[in-house]
């Protein structure tokens, strides 16, 4: 069974861009809708890109690239991360690195015109020094479990996290449909997400949950998606491409539009004055793939906790006296 997949040999290739499907595109005409006459989001879909979250600096006042630029951005990122360098021979398997189909975008955000993430509040920015400090200090001592991130932990990347790529591997996405729910199963570590339609409200705000409370309805042929409800353990920015939680006063709304048989376009606003100076969108195309959704046997096959803290006590051993 062939998942949608670049191998090393032909990265280049797949990074060549066509006219950037998934962003600012109206509704595919007669597309398919479900027997009860609502858009036919169903199937097995995979959102990852080499587009980054923010817009690289190189690229200030740009929002699209050349499909040369978009193909020398690929083996960039290849030759990065998979280059044999002195004493340290990279990684050995990009062969089952997911790519994903490349666009022509320099950023995922794109609303702010900069394509940057907005400033944090100062009470945010604190938040993320605290966690900051704590993984410096946590390289310099004996290591404790609180130092593991909750994706470490195979417990969830929360929200807008889980919808957004930036792993390289497993961003791939089955929706199931009724009259009355949406359901979103995630395969990178092996979230569900069920959404109402029957316009039922929001729950009470002491209830909080990893991935929020999630509300739909359609707007035409636009699945609009409301959550709230969301915990404030779920904060880290992981120093990498994506943002995994925002916090627990996030208000977000995403957007599900089929443009084509093979696309969704698929984008999300943040909202959290707590968090951030000002909202934000990102938006991220999902394309059709093969199915099925494998099983993400994350917390099963983890033994990097363990094995952290088994070096960990074996230094407290060897820093005792005799």
């Amino acid at each position: 069974m062939t998942r949608f997949r670049c191998f090393a040999l032909v990265v280049v290739a797949c990074a060549v861009t066509s006219a950037a499907p998934g962003f600012a595109q109206p509704a595919g005409a007669g597309l398919a809708h479900t027997r009860w006459g609502d858009p036919d989001l169903q199937g097995y879909w995979n959102n990852n890109t080499l587009v980054p979250l923010e817009r690289p600096a190189n690229f200030a006042g740009r929002d699209s690239l050349t499909d040369e630029e978009v193909a020398e951005r690929a083996a960039s990122w290849s030759a990065l991360i998979f280059a044999d360098r002195p004493g340290d021979p990279g990684f050995y398997n990009e062969f089952w690195m997911e790519y994903g189909l490349d666009t022509n975008r320099t950023s995922l955000v794109i609303d702010r015109p900069n394509g940057q993430l907005p400033a944090l509040t100062p009470r945010a920015a604190e938040v993320r020094q605290a966690i900051s400090d704590r993984w410096r200090a946590s390289s310099r001592a004996p290591a404790t479990y609180l130092d593991r991130t909750l994706a470490d932990r195979c417990l969830t990347r929360g929200m807008p996290g889980t919808m957004t790529p930036g792993y390289g591997y497993n961003h791939n996405y089955q929706i199931l449909q009724t009259p009355d729910y949406v359901v979103i199963n995630v395969e990178l570590i092996h979230d569900t997400r069920i959404i109402p339609l029957d316009g039922r409200p929001h729950p009470s705000q002491h209830i909080k949950q990893w991935l929020g409370v999630s509300r739909g309805h359609w707007d035409g042929d636009t699945l609009v998606v409301e959550t709230t409800n969301l915990t404030d353990k779920v904060t880290e920015r992981n120093g990498g491409p994506t943002v995994f939680g925002v916090g627990e006063n996030l208000h977000l709304v995403e957007r599900f539009t089929r443009v084509s048989d093979d696309t969704i376009d698929y984008r999300y606003t943040v909202e959290d004055s707590t968090t951030y100076e000002e909202p934000w969108t990102a938006a991220i195309p999902m394309h059709k793939i093969e199915g099925p959704i494998f099983e993400y046997a994350c917390h099963e096959g983890n033994y990097s906790i363990p094995n952290i803290l088994l070096g960990a006590r074996a230094i407290d051993r060897a820093d005792q006296p005799d």
